[in-house]
């Protein structure tokens, strides 16, 4: 058999070419579709770009170019400062009586500045002729007759008394004096007021607001039958004038509504309930529902300014063997010299004679054999009862103690009798003497008697600014110094020093 050859065909140029032009046009046509492809997405990119710029919140930051923006700072620097509360923009509203007003304007006199210093009007229910600059101008309350009363043996004065601060408004209403006024302040003609310290508190709140400020009773069944949530007005309580005015408004439809109620100061609240303010209670002002010695209630005060004593004719006179008045003359001594101290407590040690040394600034030092704790000692002691007249601990609204069963432990007490600026070392000297009464037992122990003390005295720098509302309250610290004459202790009071605390240390 022969090999079988295949047929070669002559090999042909126009389909060289041929092949040689499609392979090269497919190439092209691919980098024309790549190309065109390209030229698409980047058209959509240019178009829809702008569009994301226009629609997004925040602009994209330019790389190239910074600005430096100043913060706008708010605060303390950036504004003129308001002026400080002082007693110019507080208008008194005095409860009192024709009847009783004679006697007990004394106390007004005490604490009112009178020439334009202080604002403020006595309310009586008549006319009486009155020439004396020293005391506030006098208005008559306006008749009551159409208003009901239904306590049964109450005293429907209280209608005239609770609309006090609405007759005020209306007679401030529209003067030029109205546009200085920030808060009225009611209180009754045997109530004495401390004003500085009235206006350290004030200054605590912003008076545009709607405020209601007061304490209530130190009776605990007063409060029960009352409320705690009630600023007894005897005490005296601070209305900002805003709230005033909308008091204004509606108290007498809101005192018809209540017949029911005994006094003018549980109307006030029942109105305040209706305008939903409830009570600001600052413990300074006080409204003495107590009989007897304030003796345990001001030796050992809350941590607080001290603002309002009222019912001075039922309480015996706050210095023994002195009238009322006389009495709270020589209180206002102090008061002048350093009133944002005036009763505050500090405790300390006597530690050579293991004595308990407690002082009142400006009212007491009393002196107890033996180390009390600081704890027990800030407890006022009971030299009181309650407005019901009962003993038992459980009838006042803060705790109490007894006078130690213990002869031996019952203090010595002196009593403050002068209080002299020492300009020179910017510092006050105050004396108190000691008090000899029925309470003054014999003691069979063995360790060094009080009774030798005679006298104290006692160093203070005068401190403003303790009540500042930026500042943490704290009590003072004392120190017994080294005696230079027999019968006779002198102690420093000031602000604790770094570490200095109130403890007895055993040499």
């Amino acid at each position: 058999m022969g090999d079988v050859k295949k047929e070669q065909k002559p090999f042909s140029y126009e389909k060289a070419k041929t092949f040689s032009c499609n392979s090269h046009c497919s190439m092209l046509r691919l980098f024309s579709k790549l190309i065109l492809t390209f030229a698409i997405i980047f058209s959509i990119q240019f178009v829809f770009y702008p569009l994301s710029f226009i629609s997004s919140s925040q602009p994209r930051p330019r790389p190239l170019i910074k600005i430096a923006v100043s913060p706008v700072v708010s605060g303390p620097g950036s504004g003129p400062k308001p002026e400080q509360t002082e007693i110019k923009h507080v208008v008194f509203g005095i409860a009192a009586s024709a009847k009783l007003w004679k006697h007990r304007r004394e106390y007004v006199k005490l604490w009112w500045k009178p020439d334009g210093e202080m604002k403020g009007f006595v309310w009586l229910d008549k006319h009486i002729n009155q020439n004396d600059t020293e005391l506030p101008p006098i208005r008559v309350s306006s008749d009551t007759a159409r208003f009901k009363y239904k306590f049964p043996k109450g005293n429907r004065s209280a209608i005239r008394l609770t609309r006090i601060v609405s007759e005020t408004v209306r007679l401030l209403n529209g003067t030029e004096s109205e546009k200085n006024v920030r808060w009225i302040v009611m209180g009754d003609d045997d109530t004495v007021f401390f004003t500085e310290n009235l206006i350290r508190v004030l200054r605590k709140y912003d008076h545009n607001q709607f405020y209601y400020i007061g304490s209530s009773s130190e009776s605990h069944i007063q409060n029960l039958k009352f409320s705690y949530g009630m600023a007894y007005g005897g005490g005296g309580f601070a209305i900002s004038y805003p709230l005033a005015k909308a008091l204004e408004k509606m108290q007498d439809r809101c005192i018809q509504r209540y017949p029911e109620l005994y006094g003018s100061d549980d109307r006030i609240h029942a109105c305040m309930a209706e305008l939903g303010v409830p009570l600001t209670r600052e413990v300074g002002f006080h409204q003495v529902d107590l009989f007897g010695k304030l003796l345990g209630l001001l030796s050992a005060h809350p941590l607080a300014p001290i603002v309002s004593i009222h019912h001075l004719d039922l309480v015996d006179p706050v210095f023994p063997n002195m009238g009322r008045v006389n009495a709270m003359k020589r209180f206002m001594v102090p008061a002048k010299l350093d009133s944002a101290s005036l009763t505050q407590q500090s405790i300390c040690y006597d530690t050579a004679r293991r004595w308990t040394v407690s002082v009142s600034w400006g009212y007491t030092v009393q002196i107890t054999r033996g180390v009390l704790s600081p704890r027990e000692m800030q407890i006022p002691t009971r030299t009181f009862i309650d407005w019901y007249k009962r003993t038992d601990d459980k009838s006042y609204a803060f705790n109490t103690r007894p006078f130690s069963k213990n002869a031996c432990q019952r203090p010595r007490v002196y009593f403050l009798s002068n209080a002299l600026p020492d300009s020179a070392l910017h510092r006050t000297a105050s004396e108190y003497v000691r008090w000899y009464d029925d309470w003054d037992p014999e003691c069979d122990w063995n360790m060094s008697d009080p009774s030798e003390i005679d006298r104290v005295i006692v160093y203070k720098k005068p401190d403003p600014d303790r009540w500042d509302k930026n500042k943490a309250p704290r009590r003072d610290c004392c120190r017994v110094l080294p005696r230079k004459k027999n019968g006779t202790m002198v102690i420093d009071v000031g602000a604790c020093k770094d570490d200095e605390i109130v403890e007895f240390l055993v040499k």
